[in-house]
């Protein structure tokens, strides 16, 4: 990439090219994006945002725009949320939260809708949840979840609802899950996870069941353990364990219904990756990254290849790509 960064987003356009925005670098929180173009490997910049922010969100929508959400510059948390066109490079403001938030989570409907959960500013932890109408560029409310958290993780169900793990409260880390049903906008609990934790991996499965992986949990813990959701009994079940605790790390799902981990931090920062078969419940090591990194991002392109762009690590501030 042109710019080192991390705390960035990435986001698959409808071409199969991957932008990337926003950040913070080591000259500090940054506007810029770029794109990735598979085809030819080439990374190219295009416009920038209105706002430099990092611990944003960003949806691909239906119609093929990218929205941004919220985030912070060291200085202001943010409500505004902006657009990109991939036709024009061009970003324009759209309607903005109600709430201003970081470290939220923004779930992409099959409505065409995107979920806004959670996330915290400078006056608080926040329980509330909003949805985008990208057809008239306005939000509407979508009810409170029943525990305020930062720092979880969303994960869309076969039918639809949002499942809603983990995260952080007031020190406390959660093991409380709940699904937000999108058609109601009500929010209800389910099976509390067998382990609090935040900045974990949450991944919904070819099954249908939800994997959480990883995390930071019981005070300075980094956590290898790994549960299942069952949706249709609403329980956690322990699965394999990983092969070593990690958190902010990756979690991706292949075209074979395997999910691969990569990076994060467990008293230093990590280059191995390793693969969750479903049928086994196992986690078998595969190839480590060139580079160890948490911050990072993955996506996975349309030839089933997972791209890896940027991070961190003890020597700074990353540029650095690769394919898996």
């Amino acid at each position: 990439m042109s710019t080192a960064r991390h705390w960035h987003t990435a986001s698959i356009l409808a071409n199969g090219s991957v932008l990337v925005t926003g950040g913070e670098t080591s000259s500090g929180i940054v506007n810029s994006v770029e794109s990735y173009n598979p085809l030819t490997g080439i990374w190219a910049t295009t416009g920038s945002m209105n706002v430099g922010r990092y611990l944003h969100t960003a949806s691909t929508l239906a119609n093929g725009l990218v929205l941004v959400t919220g985030g912070y510059n060291s200085t202001s948390y943010f409500n505004s949320a902006e657009l990109y066109n991939p036709s024009t490079g061009a970003w324009t403001m759209t309607g903005s939260m109600s709430v201003a938030r970081y470290y939220h989570t923004a779930s992409t409907l099959t409505n065409g809708l995107v979920l806004i959960t959670g996330g915290q500013n400078s006056a608080s932890v926040l329980s509330d949840a909003e949805l985008y109408h990208s057809s008239t560029g306005t939000w509407s409310t979508a009810g409170n979840l029943s525990v305020a958290r930062y720092l979880h993780a969303a994960a869309i169900l076969a039918n639809g609802s949002v499942l809603v793990t983990g995260g952080k409260k007031d020190g406390a880390y959660l093991d409380s899950t709940e699904f937000c049903n999108p058609s109601t906008g009500i929010w209800t609990i389910t099976g509390s996870m067998n382990v609090g934790r935040y900045l974990h991996t949450a991944s919904t499965l070819v099954n249908g069941l939800v994997l959480v992986a990883g995390g930071q949990g019981n005070g300075t813990s980094y956590l290898n353990g790994a549960e299942l959701y069952n949706p249709s009994t609403g329980a956690w079940t322990m699965t394999g364990n990983m092969s070593i605790g990690r958190y902010c790390h990756t979690a991706s799902t292949l075209p074979n219904g395997q999910v691969l981990v990569t990076g994060g931090y467990n008293n230093g920062y990590l280059n191995s990756a390793e693969l969750y078969n479903p049928e086994t419940g196992t986690w078998t090591l595969t190839g480590s990254m060139d580079v160890a990194r948490r911050y990072h991002t993955t996506s996975t392109l349309a030839n089933g290849e997972i791209l890896v762009t940027g991070g961190s690590n003890s020597g700074g501030y990353l540029n650095s790509a690769e394919l898996y």
